[in-house]
């Protein structure tokens, strides 16, 4: 596209007017002349006085010129980073840039987390603090300061949140409830146990006469919790009964690695059948369940067992990912009609997350896998899998022949 000449201005400002999202990225539709030209010919009101939404893919060539689009009116607002930081001058001027960004109106405030920029912390946190209830949803990997952390976790129309890094201090949070009305909560690697351990302490911290805690809001609204894959945290029953407070979560995703996939390090899941048992009857409104990646060093205590009282108390699970030993799995299935819970009806689970679960059995055993799986989760059909396992893939096999022809009870949920 041609810069505009003079005679275009008053073309550019009338398409400036109706505009109401723009993505500023490294191949704008005008030229870097137009956009010098810009301030220059800019009318009353700026260029784009009606714009609410702001994609900025931060560029050297674009960064002089992205305060052209901050509107009044600027509701949601994308940044992502640079392919390279060049030099400090630019960092300074990035950071100059956001701390100016307007936020009477702003709904949703989303920093691409590719690159931790904690260089940015002061420039951010002071985006934060002038932001107000209409704050709905907020994604970044940039740490926050303790002050703008603490104004975050008390806006009164928050749904959505990810955050990098710990919480802010116990000593700092004054008494109203935090995060009233938080659906979804995404934490960063390295921030779930402190924010766990807030959350415990907050809730500790009142006597169980009480009715209202810190959190009891959020232990209603919350229907999400997310923990970005890594190798730093362990499932065990700390995590889990901290988590339970939570108990109308639908998504639960706990991507927790074992330190070492070659077999040298330790499984990082710590879980026997009761601590899962007990889990399961709490959370019973769970749709997805992640309780870390499963392993193959089979070390773990909890056994096929597990998954009954998973599939008959969240009867509303589509998707399973958890840790259970294999060694004596044909043995173990053979055991679980014994549990006073076998007759209740199933969860409808679809795809189970075998990850790297190893599974050795002769045709005979196989047979009973497929059987006593069966019994467990009759719809299950899908299997992810990150390495090959021939028994694995005939059991599955198995299994989508049997919903080939099985007809559902009329009690299944």
């Amino acid at each position: 596209m041609r810069d505009p000449l003079p005679e275009d201005w008053k073309r550019v400002k009338r398409y400036a007017s109706w505009m109401r999202e723009v993505c500023v990225d490294n191949s704008p539709a005008l030229g870097e002349d137009t956009f010098r030209e810009l301030p220059l010919n800019s009318p009353a009101g700026g260029w784009f006085p009606a714009l609410r939404g702001l994609s900025w893919h931060i560029t050297e060539s674009n960064l002089p010129y992205v305060d052209l689009f901050f509107s009044p009116y600027l509701s949601e607002v994308s940044i992502f980073p640079p392919q390279s930081w060049s030099s400090s001058r630019v960092m300074r001027t990035v950071a100059s840039t956001i701390s100016g960004l307007p936020t009477t109106p702003l709904q949703s405030l989303w920093v691409s987390y590719t690159t931790p920029w904690v260089d940015l912390t002061e420039s951010l946190s002071s985006v934060v603090l002038r932001c107000g209830s209409s704050l709905t949803e907020f994604t970044s990997s940039i740490p926050l300061s303790d002050m703008a952390m603490n104004h975050l976790v008390h806006l009164p129309n928050l749904r959505s949140c990810r955050v990098e890094g710990p919480p802010p201090s116990y000593s700092a949070l004054p008494t109203p409830p935090i995060f009233p009305s938080l659906m979804g909560f995404m934490l960063g690697r390295g921030a779930t146990r402190g924010w766990l351990s807030l959350f415990r302490r907050l809730e500790d911290s009142v006597s169980s006469t009480q009715c209202v805690t810190p959190l009891s809001r959020m232990k209603e609204s919350l229907w999400s919790l997310n923990r970005e894959e890594s190798t730093d945290l362990t499932v065990d029953v700390s995590l889990t009964s901290t988590i339970r407070m939570f108990h109308n979560l639908t998504y639960l995703a706990v991507r927790v690695g074992c330190h070492d996939e070659d077999n040298t390090g330790q499984c990082a899941f710590e879980l026997n059948n009761d601590d899962v048992t007990k889990f399961a009857m709490t959370l019973s409104q769970l749709e997805i369940l992640i309780l870390g990646n499963p392993c193959s060093k089979n070390t773990c205590t909890t056994t096929v067992a597990c998954l009954l009282p998973i599939s008959v108390y969240c009867v509303r699970l589509q998707e399973l990912r958890i840790h259970f030993n294999t060694m004596n799995i044909v043995d173990d299935l053979k055991n679980i009609s014994e549990n006073p819970i076998f007759e209740e009806l199933r969860c409808s689970l679809s795809n189970l997350g075998a990850r790297r679960t190893p599974l050795t059995v002769d045709p005979p055993g196989l047979e009973a896998v497929v059987n006593g799986m069966a019994d467990i989760f009759p719809t299950l059909e899908h299997c992810d899998r990150l390495v090959y396992n021939p028994d694995w893939e005939e059991f599955f096999e198995r299994m989508v022949e049997r919903q080939k022809t099985r007809t559902p009870p009329a009690h299944h949920w």
